[in-house]
């Protein structure tokens, strides 16, 4: 029987949490502070984290919130934590992190408990960071709460501030030829709202890709799916090889995100990425949000 979270909040804890936004974002620092983060090669950089939340097809309580550490460049898994959750806030757009990020932060502590050798320098997001109705997506709030660098990497595009996912866009995204191809997402207002360090977060990201999707996030979306059909018995997710083919449908009986947030989640460009960054201040720490200076990154193809 399919189950369903709680209904939409009542106003009174909407306006909790766009108070808690705007209290945390004030700490986002959209600007590189670790030195391999200035780096051309990434020198220093040694291990890449990514974190998802999938569901059980039809069921939006119910899901697997997965931590996985990668190390850099080899991109190869040295840490996985997949672990099954109860969700109890709806999915609302613009509220993701209500509803995901407590049980992501909860799996950053784990790991620092059990292999803190093995923390990573950034975390790759399946989500928005400062592209986002109030400026502060999951990305940028998962950062801050864990205090490390995290960059968001959105497969639809969030149509805020007069983006819009129209002929024109479409259109950008067609000419994104060779790998490595971005264009900057840039607001009615004039912000650039996809990029890290705008030019970072892109290298990062690319540097992260072996297939359309970043390794880190990808792995932790493979990883989350597995576990759900090994403890629910629910159908095989699709290999690795059939990803890139099957990637832009729901996968048979996992379904990330729980559905309804793929049709208006916080930004997920389907044919490409969104990256943006986002740091705590004070702490020396950046949070990538799927690009750097707080931009989200623009769309990259691979």
């Amino acid at each position: 029987m399919a189950r369903e979270a709680a209904g939409r909040p009542p106003e009174e804890t909407l306006l909790l949490w766009k108070r808690e936004q705007a209290q945390l974002k004030a700490r986002v620092v959209d600007r590189d502070t670790e030195a391999w983060q200035r780096d051309p090669a990434f020198s220093g950089l040694q291990r890449v984290g990514g974190v998802d939340v999938s569901f059980v097809k039809g069921d939006s309580v119910n899901a697997c919130a997965s931590l996985v550490v990668l190390s850099y460049p080899e991109l190869e898994v040295v840490y996985e934590d997949c672990r099954m959750v109860s969700l109890t806030a709806p999915y609302m757009s613009g509220f993701l992190a209500f509803r995901e990020v407590p049980f992501l932060v909860d799996a950053v502590r784990r790991l620092q408990e059990r292999e803190p050798h093995l923390m990573p320098q950034v975390l790759l997001v399946d989500g928005n960071g400062v592209l986002h109705h109030r400026g502060f997506g999951v990305a940028c709030h998962l950062g801050i709460l864990t205090d490390l660098p995290c960059v968001g990497v959105a497969k639809k595009l969030l149509q805020v501030d007069g983006l819009e996912n129209n002929a024109l866009h479409k259109e950008k995204i067609r000419l994104l030829r060779a790998g490595g191809d971005t264009f900057p997402l840039m607001g009615g207002s004039g912000t650039i709202l996809g990029m890290v360090s705008l030019e970072a977060a892109v290298r990062l990201t690319r540097g992260c890709c072996k297939f359309r999707i970043p390794e880190p996030v990808r792995q932790a979306d493979i990883r989350s799916r597995d576990y759900i059909r090994r403890t629910l018995g629910v159908p095989r997710a699709p290999t690795p090889g059939q990803e890139r083919s099957q990637k832009a449908q729901n996968p048979r009986g996992v379904c990330p995100k729980g559905g309804s947030e793929e049709a208006t989640g916080e930004g997920r460009p389907p044919e490409g990425h969104s990256t943006q960054e986002s740091r705590d201040k004070g702490t020396g720490g950046a949070k990538l949000d799927a690009t750097k200076t707080g931009c989200p990154a623009s769309p990259v193809r691979q």
